[in-house]
């Protein structure tokens, strides 16, 4: 039973990875698309796409501290207390980034509207790379076990946290770029089709280069979880990095469906193999999934209530993703206008 709170709780990391990462990576092109006139094309694109589905990706988000906070509450409060500086940060970037981008939509003034674009930009990159650092910093055994704090600052601001902070802001760009590509795709707009095919190409570069340098970071900072990667967790990050190429080689020629399911599979294999390689520890070396772990009478309540979940919510969230992917939603701000394509996260 706690080996399945486990598991649940992992499987609700690596779903908000793939879906609000392509969120947060979508803000990373707009971020980096230039002027106001260079770069209006590309950001009517990203609206388009993340508009009807942006809310519900950071659903997870509260998921997975619900599940944290009943089921592992040692585990919990370690964490929170070490790293509530990058978690205030991640809080702060997830609030302006959701209030910039509604009310972007809504007021008139030129100035207005680029303010809250940049606030929608630079917080879609804050936010990766804050959750980044803070997995880094719990991989490299920053993180005390008890209930203790750690130091506030070193925890996430060392080798494995920056390297882990900037490969969680090029995926997550790589996996929008890809995502994006074929939204521009089902828009028959082949200028922007091609605009994303050279970012995608050029993020999933970026962050392969990334992800080397950290395996020789990861191997002097945290040496369990190097020493998991290259055992029980290879064949995910071989999984990661063919299902990486494998979407790129899709992307040459005319955007395929299959670029789409390859760029997920890369991003979420990616996190499972970090997942597999700290197992069985929430902290490596330190603190267990079984020595965390809440009473069975409150984990088995947990259990049922996610049962519930699978069966009420999580078709809505299906219903949500197959309307948007067919056009069938209106656009934020817009509720004459259907919206003709899938949003950024649907795959």
């Amino acid at each position: 039973m706690v080996t399945a709170a486990a598991l649940l709780l992992f499987a609700a990391i690596t779903i908000y990875a793939i879906f609000g990462g392509a969120d947060f990576g979508a803000g990373f092109w707009d971020l980096t698309a230039g002027g106001a006139q260079r770069g209006q094309r590309p950001r009517e694109v990203i609206d388009h796409s993340i508009g009807p589905v942006w809310e519900a990706n950071h659903v997870w988000l509260i998921f997975i501290f619900v599940v944290l906070w009943t089921c592992f509450p040692e585990a919990y409060a370690s964490i929170t207390l070490t790293m509530f500086v990058p978690l205030t940060l991640a809080a702060l970037g997830i609030v302006l980034r959701g209030a910039s981008f509604a009310f972007g939509k809504a007021v008139f003034r030129q100035r207005a509207r680029r303010s809250f674009g940049a606030i929608f930009a630079v917080s879609s990159v804050l936010v990766p790379y804050c959750f980044g650092a803070i997995a880094g910093g719990i991989a490299s055994g920053q993180v005390p076990a008890g209930g203790r704090a750690g130091d506030p600052l070193h925890s996430w601001v060392n080798p494995t946290s920056v390297v882990m902070g900037l490969l969680a802001v090029f995926v997550t760009a790589y996996v929008a770029a890809v995502l994006l590509t074929w939204d521009a795709h089902r828009l028959s707009d082949e200028a922007m089709v091609g605009y994303f095919r050279v970012r995608a190409v050029a993020a999933g570069a970026v962050a392969g280069a990334v992800a080397l340098v950290g395996l020789f970071v990861v191997r002097s900072e945290a040496s369990y979880v190097f020493e998991g990667l290259t055992s029980r967790a290879l064949p995910l990050v071989i999984i990661s990095a063919v299902a990486g190429l494998g979407a790129l080689f899709l992307l040459r020629g005319r955007p395929h469906r299959g670029g789409r399911l390859a760029a997920v599979a890369a991003a979420g294999a990616l996190v499972l193999a970090w997942g597999v390689a700290q197992w069985n520890y929430l902290l490596p070396e330190t603190l267990t999934v079984s020595a965390a772990a809440a009473p069975s009478g409150t984990i088995t309540a947990v259990l049922v209530a996610a049962g519930l979940a699978v069966l009420l919510i999580v078709p809505a969230f299906i219903l949500l993703y197959v309307l948007d992917q067919r056009g069938l939603l209106p656009e934020e701000g817009d509720d004459d206008e259907p919206n003709r394509g899938p949003g950024v996260v649907s795959t």
